[in-house]
């Protein structure tokens, strides 16, 4: 996983409250260091019970300004784990991770890094969930990293991901963005048009410092990564679930359907009535509906 001589989990002296759950850090292949917590299913009859041998796991992928221990993926992270093993992280840039946020573009690697672990503590099956940014970069990840068997996609660019993509055991096996965009650049929105303002001024960079604890990449894409709509089509065989809700004050329901409409097909699409946006819309039951998705297809 790590290009370096030293194990790429690194297991922290932190013991949760929970039994089984554990925090590590982890190394990105491009040297970061991401904080992640893995919590074993909870569900005495689920999957997973007394053994992760062979079960299912699902990665955790917030949005932008998020963190493991924001309350929202916290609570995504408690109803997974009614299903399955869970593990979240904090990408670069925030919480207690290393380096700067790039917005959706090296990021993957700090998923690569998530979905590794979950394999290398015996989750035969792994399972991404991403939110708003998480959702770009799950559905990136998917097209990036393959299965066995299957051709990596390349970008047309070498920056982005290193030489170790495609790498067998950091692939998913199947796909769930949510509140995801489906290209680059849209500032369509009022709420969009902040976020930009954000990553893109000393000032606001400033304010996702210290307002929202994210510390911003200043350097512009160069070159521009594959977006979430070229990257859909690469993710099959894997399934894929697109879910949206008709209230999101970010993305309107063309970005869903852009997606699934570039899936050909292949994915399965969810348009939710009354939903906003990403992980601090998603009650309970949304989250349990996607957990039932992620194990069982």
């Amino acid at each position: 996983m790590s290009s370096v001589s030293e194990s790429p989990f690194r297991s922290s002296s932190v013991r949760l409250i929970t039994p089984g759950t554990r925090r590590t850090t982890l190394r990105t292949d491009d040297g970061l260091t991401i904080e992640a917590v893995y919590e074993p299913c909870t569900t005495g009859s689920g999957p997973g019970a007394g053994s992760v041998d062979g079960t299912t796991a699902i990665v955790v992928a917030h949005g932008f300004t998020g963190s493991v221990d924001r309350p929202a993926v916290r609570r995504a992270a408690r109803v997974f784990a009614q299903r399955a093993a869970v593990i979240t992280f904090s990408f670069r840039g925030h919480g207690g991770s290393g380096g700067r946020s790039t917005v959706g573009d090296r990021e993957v690697l700090d998923l690569a890094a998530a979905v590794a672990w979950a394999r290398s503590l015996g989750h035969r099956r792994v399972v991404t969930v991403g939110f708003s940014m998480g959702g770009s970069v799950v559905l990136r990840h998917g097209a990036l990293y393959t299965s066995p068997g299957t051709a990596p996609a390349t970008e047309p660019h070498a920056r982005t991901v290193p030489a170790q993509r495609g790498r067998i055991e950091a692939h998913a096996d199947a796909v769930v963005a949510v509140s995801a965009p489906a290209r680059w650049y849209y500032r369509g929105t009022a709420p969009m048009r902040r976020l930009h303002w954000m990553v893109t001024r000393p000032a606001g960079r400033l304010v996702g410092r210290y307002g929202f604890r994210t510390r911003i990449d200043r350097n512009d894409w160069d070159p521009v990564p594959l977006s979430p709509v070229e990257a859909v089509p690469l993710i099959a065989p894997a399934p894929l679930l697109i879910v949206h809700g008709d209230q999101d004050p970010y993305f309107p329901l063309d970005h869903p359907r852009m997606l699934a409409d570039a899936a050909r097909g292949s994915a399965e699409l969810w348009l939710l009535r009354g939903m906003g946006h990403a992980e601090n819309a998603a009650d309970a039951s949304l989250l349990t509906r996607i957990a039932d998705w992620a194990v069982t297809e």
